[in-house]
């Protein structure tokens, strides 16, 4: 039977899953096809949306827009979805060294609103904290698993569960067709599959892999997130996410022995309370090599349209650009500049 809709989403991630959640709210027609058996990076993500970055301790690219726009949101989401999706969970560093402590005191006394100081003994039995500790204020952890879960039950009359295969799109006057259905846009929010879409494979994507341990810590407070080398997010009761790994070059998609010794020693020398490892988990992350999403349309096939390369920020990015893209193509509103897939229209116009 065929279906005719405005939008066609393929992918059901994060991305996905706030293009459909939007789209629904203006009550326009959509359908969203979605491999649910592929290796998301959503599925496999700390859930983590911090207002501060690296090693230098910086502010995060257009964070005092794209935080209050995320936080409301996931708590609109989860309001409409009767869900807990977002909770508050402020960052304690467990300085690393006496340079990343110097460091972190610089940037706290002079341009950083979201740092400051915490008592470090308040966390001496449950870590090591010779170098002292600091907190970022304005976290939050959100729980993607319930996200998406609850976007699929949101989407249910809308969801197609399936392989997209991009031979059998066919591009129309006034739109596209894939087998029965008929839509005005398509739009792709598929990951890394994007990298083998004969429109928009000439992007510079730069995906890398990243590996997470999920760890049993009895007794380890769980309102808040610990970062040191590596991060330990609460994860569901007495579990949490432990990670991660950035690797460029990578040989294939499964976890490594080498990741998990490596993660096991830092533990080791991190905490002072006993822990269980008791998962293993790996994702690839739809990076690129400016460090900035893909948004916007085909600048000649005006009936497709990408969503993606959010790389390791997408919880934050996710839900400001899918509702820009929803914006400019609904009432032509601007994209953001260093967002807009047109700057590299000289790649995909071939």
């Amino acid at each position: 039977m065929e279906k005719k809709v405005k939008y066609l989403i393929i992918g059901q991630g994060l991305v996905g899953t706030w293009l459909g959640y939007f789209l629904k709210q203006r009550n326009i027609s959509f359908a969203i096809v979605n491999d649910s058996s592929t290796a998301s990076a959503t599925k496999v993500a700390s859930g983590v949306m911090n207002p501060v970055t690296g090693r230098r301790i910086v502010q995060t690219w257009m964070i005092d827009e794209l935080l209050p726009f995320a936080v409301e949101s996931y708590e609109s989401f989860q309001e409409k979805t009767n869900t807990k999706i977002i909770t508050a969970a402020p960052v304690v560093l467990i300085h690393p060294s006496q340079q990343m402590k110097d460091s972190f005191d610089y940037r706290m006394d002079n341009d950083n609103v979201y740092l400051k100081n915490n008592n470090p003994l308040t966390w001496d039995s449950f870590f090591n904290t010779q170098f002292g500790t600091g907190e970022i204020d304005a976290c939050y952890w959100i729980d993607l698993i319930t996200f998406l879960e609850a976007g699929k039950k949101q989407f249910a009359e809308n969801y197609i569960e399936s392989n997209f295969n991009y031979n059998d799109l066919k591009l129309v006057d006034k739109g596209v067709e894939w087998n029965t259905i008929t839509a005005e846009k398509i739009i792709f929010c598929d990951g890394v599959n994007t990298m083998m879409n004969p429109y928009f494979k000439t992007l510079p994507f730069a995906p890398n892999k990243g590996e997470a341990l999920i760890v049993e810590i009895k007794g380890l407070p769980a309102k808040h997130i610990y970062k040191n080398n590596l991060a330990i997010v609460p994860w569901k009761e007495n579990l949490f996410w432990v990670g991660s790994s950035f690797e460029w070059d990578y040989a294939n998609t499964t976890p490594t022995d080498a990741f998990k010794q490596k993660t096991i020693e830092s533990l080791n020398a991190l905490l002072k309370i006993p822990y269980t490892v008791v998962d293993h988990l790996v994702g690839i992350r739809p990076a690129n090599t400016e460090r900035r999403p893909f948004v916007g349309l085909h600048p000649i096939h005006t009936q497709m349209g990408i969503c993606n390369g959010m790389g390791t920020k997408g919880c934050s990015l996710a839900p400001y650009f899918t509702h820009q893209l929803i914006e400019h193509i609904e009432n032509n509103a601007p994209l953001h500049i260093e967002a807009n897939v047109q700057r590299f229209k000289h790649l995909i116009s071939s």
